[in-house]
């Protein structure tokens, strides 16, 4: 299955594979997120290690799970050949109402069909109060109006 844009990345095809990623993230969905995987796809998420479309899609489903109201921005920070780096924010609360926002940078590797067959992702988050919330568009894609990282000043 191929999976364009596909490597080697130019800026306006990697800002695209970006903004791919970031619609499926914000989808909520851990089957169609999957889908852009190589089956046998290596993951590093905190201190988990998820390998393959069975362990990853069961990350996915428990973070989401988790993570309520989820909103996630990514920004493309580099790219060369079939590599992409970008950081992100996302914003969600818990079951009990706190809210908080994550940033991270993640690293990505593509196979020639354009799966991403190794994702690296280093994250921190702290809590924050409900009127300090930036992404506030309604649940799923972001608007294409909606500010960026950079615009947001994260």
């Amino acid at each position: 299955m191929s999976r364009p844009p596909l490597p080697p990345f130019t800026e306006a095809t990697a800002r695209e594979k970006v903004r791919l990623a970031e619609d499926g993230w914000n989808s909520r969905d851990p089957v169609r997120v999957t889908q852009a995987y190589t089956p046998d796809s290596q993951w590093r998420n905190r201190a988990e290690f998820p390998r393959g479309h069975a362990e990853i899609e069961a990350f996915l489903t428990r973070k989401w799970n988790r993570e309520l109201d989820y909103r996630l921005i990514k920004e493309l920070w580099a790219f060369g050949g079939n590599r992409i780096a970008v950081r992100y924010a996302y914003e969600y609360h818990d079951d009990s109402g706190q809210w908080f926002r994550a940033y991270g940078n993640e690293n990505w590797e593509f196979d020639e069909d354009g799966l991403m067959a190794r994702r690296f992702a280093s994250i921190n988050e702290h809590p924050i109060d409900e009127g300090e919330r930036k992404f506030r568009w309604p649940l799923g894609r972001r608007p294409d109006n909606h500010p960026g990282l950079s615009d947001l000043g994260l």
